[in-house]
Order: C-alpha cells, then structure tokens, then sequence
C-alpha cells in the first residue's frame, strides 16, 4: 500500500487488486489498508489512460457507474466501459491517482472460487463453453492455486473431481487448507486447460463451512428463497413482505450490477425484521453458477430452498403456507428433494402503468397453458457437481423430485408486465445459455415474448396481449389477508411510505 500519486498529504490510498473488462462496463476492485475508511462514489472518478502518450485525449476522467461493497477487501469500483486503445485506473476528486492493476477479459476467467465443507474447492470459470446439463471430461484439466500463474514452478497442482458448466470441482492441497481461510487470502485458484495452458483468476477461495459434530440438527429456516435480479427494488417489497406471510424465513439476494436503490430497499426491509441479505454478484450471464453458489452458502441454515425470480410468486389455492405444501409432498422416507412447481404467466392485463397496489393486485388475466417450472429444492442432497439449468438442480443418488400438484402450489409469473417495465428484459438475460433478446439466435425460444423480435418496440396492442384466461385467485387473496381495513393500504405500500417512496 502506498500514498496516492499526486497528493501531497501522502494519505494512504488503496491498490488496485484486479480489474475485469465485462462487455457493458469495467469492474475495477480494491484493496484498502485494515481499518481504512472506504471511498464513495463522490470521492472517485474511473481514469482512462491512452497507450498512446501523443495523443491529446492521452487521459480522460468520468463518474463511476456505481460502488459496491462495504468491506476493505471486496469493494468494486463499476466504470463505464473502457475506451479502445486506453487502460483504467482511478482517482480522487481531491487530487490523488491510483495506479492500474492487473487486468482482465470477462470472456476466460476464473472469477470464484470457496473451499466446502468436504475440504474440497469449487470453482467458477467462464470461458469453457461446456455443455448444459452435461458432465465434461475431468481429465483434460487440472486445478492449480498460486500468487503469480505465470510462474509454474510456483504453483500447486492438484486433480480436478468433477466438471460441468461453468463449475469445477477440485481436490484442495494440504498446505491451502492449513493456511488461514480469508476473503482477502493472496492465493488463488485457477484451472489448467491441458496443452492450452491456465485461465487468468481473481478467485481467492473463501471461507468454508464445516460440518456440526454429532448427529445432524434441524436447520434454523425451513423455507428460504434465493433470486439473482438487477434493478428490481421497486418489486422487491411486495416479493419479500407476501413471501413471509406464506412461510419464507430468509432471503438470498444476488444483486447482478444494479444500479437502483436496492440497498435502501433492503435495509428498510430488515429494519423491520426480514432475514434478509445481499450478496454482490457482477459476473454476467452466469445465472446457474450464482443458485449453485447460493445453494451452497443456504446450506447451512435451509432445510428447503426455492429459486425464483423476484417477478414469481408461489401461491396455494386452498390456502396452504409452504411448510405444510413441503410436508405433504415430502413425507418421511420418500426421499423427494426437489418440489417442482409450475408456472402461469401472466399479461399487461389492459393495464398501460405500473398497478399502484402491486403485481398481485394489478395483473389478473394469463396465458391458459402453464409455462416450465422453478424447483423448491433440499440443498443437503443437491448432486456435488451442482449442476442446474436454472428451473431445477441435479439430485445426489437416491433422492427423486416430485411434480407439485397445480391446485395445491403454483407460481404466478408476472413475465409480460407493461411495456415500461417489460423492456427491460431485452437489456441482458442472465441465464448462462439463453441468448439476449437482442441476437438473432434462438429467435424461437420459449424464453423470448412471442412476436417482438429483436428490438424493443412496444406492439400497439401491447396491453392486451398474453390474455386468454382471467385469474383473480391471488389478487382476491392479497386484498382479503393483506389490506389494512382503515388505511385501506396494503403492508409493502405502508411500508415504502414510511422510506420515502
């Protein structure tokens, strides 16, 4: 750690650990001194500095896109993206220059990495370009862990387990599971493609959790939920406030470069008693990596665990709270691990704005035919390669999945709300194999919106469109439970009152 350049007051400055260059914006993260007070977005401007020294725009200066992380060793600087031909650094406001780190491309990365509780370290790459759903062959790679992979006499090498998706398994060395676990640890994990040599990494394996001695205990949740979203804090009230009352316990959000106001949505959430938490997760298109590393760090203290989107909603016809829907579909000894729960999507219902009272109250008429499923899964008995296609996991031998019967728990997906919030899916789709709206591949895909192409145009007839049944189920069981009889409000209205919008 060293003074900034530049400033006469010699204040201890930051580094630069790593810098990854994503398609849309750069992820620049630093590394503070202990004890450090942490930079805001008011304090830094992203540099961007020409190789070509003659030039005269040699340096350019703009705001960052945003700053995550409020710990001194995983804060993340979001720049907006770099310009050909220039690097990127960071500066203060104040005067001060901090100089560039190691840099690298997003397309072959090792960019996580967490040693489990069988001493083993998974790893999460990008790069491989492996098939879904498919176990690839494990001997054509090995798992290295080191300071400097350039240097390959320096490197510990050991056996890659397993491999499938973006998800590597490895055996840990020895001499990495006797050094002291830390976010912040200097060492790192990489895969070796062999005769292709080793991926660039930033994954330093973090802490890992170790087994309960004695015999196994009944997790402290039930039922958790975990969702990756970005730019979702209008929603997420409503989602988290009608989840509790129908028996979620604890919340997983894997924010994926939101640039919204999620934060003060979340504390005012757990101001008022949700367990819930948020955990940063740049890393585009990689959907499925994000549910398996959740799953994991769920657990520890979920007995079930339902992967959903913050637009989805589970619902009971007869009125059922999931503890008693789990109960009943996985009674004692049938070894049901996985509750498969189909899906309605639902339409813009005549509506041309956001429904003032919710999505459960505004949108009330669907598509008749129900659309996939999303899983409520048991993370003790997840497969260890931790393969999962988004709607479901693959499951440890032994264990069965169970289709949920629709008159006792389906899932309102409110996929195709008004256009201004709708166009916003054609910004990025995170699933790790479903192409953006904006490509010509996979037109057909059942994840598109039937008819619009590939550009976001709204359909004259927009508002009417995904309408061929009336549902007003949830909608009459939201306004029955949940509005209060004297403010005539419902609780996540009441609620975003109170914190200013």
């Amino acid at each position: 750690m060293e003074a900034l350049s530049g400033d006469s007051s010699a204040v201890t400055a930051p580094s630069i650990r790593e810098t990854v260059i994503l398609p849309d914006q750069v992820l620049v993260f630093l590394k503070y001194p202990p004890s450090s007070l942490l930079f805001t977005k008011e304090d830094l401007l992203c540099v961007y500095l020409s190789a070509n020294k003659s030039s005269s725009q040699s340096q350019r200066r703009l705001p960052p896109n945003h700053i995550d992380g409020k710990d001194v060793d995983d804060q993340i600087v979001r720049c907006p993206l770099t310009p050909r031909g220039y690097t990127v650094s960071l500066a203060l406001k104040s005067g001060g220059y901090i100089h560039p780190g190691p840099t690298h491309k997003w397309d072959s990365l090792v960019y996580e990495a967490l040693i489990d509780r069988d001493n083993t370290t998974v790893v999460f790459v990008k790069g491989l370009n492996l098939r879904p759903e498919k176990l690839s062959n494990a001997s054509r790679f090995e798992c290295v862990y080191g300071w400097d992979f350039r240097r390959p006499k320096f490197l510990l090498r050991s056996q890659v387990i397993s491999m499938a998706q973006e998800i590597v398994r490895c055996k840990t060395p020895l001499s990495v599971l006797g050094a002291p676990q830390r976010v912040n640890s200097p060492i790192k994990a990489s895969i070796r493609v062999k005769g292709r040599g080793t991926l660039h990494s930033i994954a330093r394996p973090g802490l890992r959790s170790m087994p309960q001695p004695g015999p196994p205990e009944r997790k402290p949740h039930e039922m958790c939920i975990c969702t990756m979203l970005r730019n979702q804090a209008r929603f997420l009230r409503e989602w988290v406030m009608y989840h509790a009352q129908v028996g979620v316990q604890s919340w997983y959000i894997y924010d994926n470069n939101s640039d919204d106001d999620i934060e003060d949505v979340m504390e005012s959430l757990v101001q008022a008693g949700f367990n819930i938490s948020r955990h940063v997760w740049p890393w585009i298109k990689t959907q499925e990596a994000g549910f398996a590393h959740c799953a994991l760090r769920a657990r520890e203290s979920c007995e079930w665990v339902g992967f959903i989107d913050v637009d989805e909603f589970f619902y009971s016809p007869p009125g059922l709270i999931l503890h008693d829907v789990i109960s009943n579909q996985s009674g004692s000894g049938n070894n049901v691990a996985e509750i498969r729960t189909s899906c309605y999507c639902f339409g813009p219902s005549g509506l041309e704005h956001l429904p003032p009272q919710g999505v459960m109250v505004g949108y009330t008429c669907r598509l008749g035919a129900p659309e996939r499923h999303k899983s409520i899964v048991k993370p003790e008995a997840l497969n260890s390669t931790l393969v999962n296609v988004v709607h479901h996991f693959h499951l440890s031998e032994g264990f069965r999945y169970v289709n949920a019967d629709r008159g006792v728990l389906v899932i309102n997906h409110y996929k195709y709300q008004v256009w201004e919030v709708f166009k916003e899916k054609f910004y990025r789709r995170v699933a790790t194999y479903v192409a953006d709206w904006q490509n010509e591949q996979n037109v057909g895909s059942k994840d598109r919106a039937p008819g619009l192409g590939t550009r976001a145009v709204e359909p004259p007839d927009w508002s009417s469109r995904f309408c061929e049944v009336t549902d007003t189920g949830l909608r009459n069981l939201v306004l029955q439970k949940f509005m209060d009889p004297l403010t005539n409000h419902l609780p996540w209205e009441e609620l975003g009152r109170g914190y200013g919008n």
